[in-house]
């Protein structure tokens, strides 16, 4: 199994990302390969967890195993509330070290 985290920090990157998880899910059925993705959110893309579309880009993909972070820091500076998030939406202490945490873990890291 493959494992990646995309980082994103810039509001207008989130489409992008999203554009490349898709292309890289879509790779893995058509090889037979795995991927284990978690999407890192801090700095002013933290707010487009607050954005319709997105919200709901977020949720499908949490359907087929994409695993999205918050980071608090960035949260708490924007003003942004955990009840604000969608429900999949798991929150991290700092962005920063969770990225260190899952590179320590043998994820590849991707940004945005």
């Amino acid at each position: 199994m493959h494992k990646v985290v995309f980082h994103i920090d810039e509001l207008d990157k989130w489409d992008h990302t999203l554009s490349n998880i898709t292309n890289l899910l879509d790779y893995g059925l058509v090889n037979k390969e795995e991927y284990h993705i978690v999407v890192l959110v801090n700095g002013d893309a933290i707010k487009g967890y607050l954005d319709e579309h997105l919200r709901n880009a977020v949720e499908q993909f949490s359907r087929e195993g994409v695993r999205f972070h918050a980071c608090n820091n960035s949260m708490n500076s924007h003003g942004i509330e955990d009840k604000q998030l969608p429900e999949n939406v798991e929150i991290v202490s700092a962005g920063i070290a969770d990225l260190v945490s899952l590179q320590e873990q043998g994820f590849a890291y991707v940004k945005a």
